[in-house]
């Protein structure tokens, strides 16, 4: 599921890049006192709240798989709907998670 292409392989998804910046924007947004939960950041961004929830867990994601997406070096098979489904938080077993599949 998180497996990281090679350096040379480019394959940048603008959805999905979108989200995860969104995702950390919207976190900024939530640690400053911007607002002060996710029903008022959803009401000021006009989107259901369960879906922020959702996007805000990209912010989990380990460093190298950000910076993967980021620069196009994301798994084949990676995509913002496969992210929104439930995933490992911790770092070790998003990775342990990659190689076994």
């Amino acid at each position: 599921m998180f497996m990281l292409g090679s350096p040379l392989e480019r394959r940048q998804d603008i959805t999905l890049i979108k989200a995860v910046a969104r995702a950390f924007r919207w976190r900024r947004m939530l640690e400053s006192g911007r607002f002060g939960t996710i029903n008022e950041l959803a009401a000021a961004e006009k989107i259901n709240s369960s879906y922020v929830s959702r996007v805000l867990r990209l912010t989990l994601l380990a460093p190298d798989i950000v910076g993967a997406i980021l620069e196009g070096r994301q798994a084949q098979g990676m995509t913002l709907p496969g992210l929104m489904e439930p995933f490992p938080v911790e770092w070790v077993c998003q990775h342990l998670a990659t190689a076994s599949s």
